[in-house]
């Protein structure tokens, strides 16, 4: 007897079950965008917008099945602690898309764009003898699998310390490689001096924080169509959830007047801009990325069609 929709019997199952497939739906659509699996879905756990037992489904579904990324695992041999070679090796592979799937002591599945310097500091080490899965996809119109076999394994050599023979194909010259801006330190008030390791509050209640998010320009400048986008994105967001609010950073400062840092020419392609969510009831961050990713690149102008003194509704 079938009973491969039992499970959608009930309605909490059922809804369950509904509301992965959106979001299933949604990732796709980051994939088909060039994001890394692992920048999107980092950031929806961090907001509680996916839950830890659907990143292996998600995997599963959209990297291995749907865009047939070539892929190996193995097992740790020593423990890893020192990840900045790699990080800044791959950075520069920009023919190539990466996750690196890790299955941690405790029994977490942790995803990892090697790219991303903060994706390790999550991680903190690799543990000997402990999973992990390389994922690699080619860019190019043409997919080679030979060059994504060869990545894969150039990701293994390096996990494992050896210097590695980069295959140039590993590189489209036509992009420009992400440099990726330094973690952010908060601006301390004004008149206060600063503390280590202080952190930026709201006054009132307790608050939570979000870590700081990288958005990469994509438009050739960030340019002042680009700056309206993102003040009408903000306005939006913060319209929304009143008790949220978003801080912006680039090259490490916390930037109090967006007109005074987005000048015409100061923040080219490639850049990357750093955001922050602080509130006390934290939401729609992935949301609020992504829209934020679009106000950077060439399709800003959707969100300057309103009327004046309105606000637009995004979330």
């Amino acid at each position: 007897m079938e009973t491969t929709y039992y499970t959608l019997a009930t309605k909490n199952n059922f809804n369950t079950s509904l509301r992965h497939f959106y979001k299933v739906n949604e990732v796709v659509d980051d994939i088909e965008r060039r994001r890394n699996l692992a920048d999107v879905i980092n950031v929806q756990l961090d907001a509680d917008e996916v839950v830890k037992d659907q990143v292996l489904p998600i995997v599963g579904a959209v990297i291995r099945d749907k865009f047939e990324y070539i892929y190996d695992s193995f097992n740790i041999p020593d423990t890893i602690t020192e990840f900045g070679k790699i990080a800044e090796e791959t950075r520069k592979w920009t023919a190539l898309d990466i996750l690196l799937v890790y299955f941690n002591p405790n029994g977490e599945v942790l995803l990892i764009n090697p790219k991303n310097p903060d994706h390790w500091e999550r991680a903190r080490e690799l543990s000997r003898d402990q999973l992990a899965v390389i994922y690699v996809k080619h860019l190019k119109a043409e997919r080679d699998p030979k060059i994504e076999k060869d990545a894969v394994k150039a990701v293994q050599e390096m996990l494992v310390g050896k210097d590695v023979f980069i295959n140039p194909d590993f590189v489209d010259q036509t992009v420009q490689p992400k440099v990726e801006a330094p973690r952010p330190a908060a601006a301390p008030a004004a008149g206060a001096a600063p503390q280590a390791g202080a952190k930026p509050a709201l006054p009132g209640g307790k608050k939570r924080m979000t870590p700081k998010y990288g958005v990469t320009v994509s438009n050739e400048l960030f340019h002042n169509g680009n700056v309206e986008a993102w003040k009408k994105i903000v306005e939006s967001y913060q319209t929304k959830f009143s008790d949220c609010k978003v801080n912006i950073f680039f090259e490490g400062e916390l930037i109090n007047d967006i007109n005074s840092l987005f000048k015409w020419g100061k923040v080219k392609h490639g850049d990357s801009i750093f955001f922050q969510v602080m509130g006390e009831n934290i939401q729609g961050v992935s949301k609020l990325q992504k829209y934020l990713y679009e106000g950077a690149s060439q399709r800003f102008e959707q969100f300057l069609k309103i009327g004046v003194g309105r606000v637009l509704n995004l979330f």
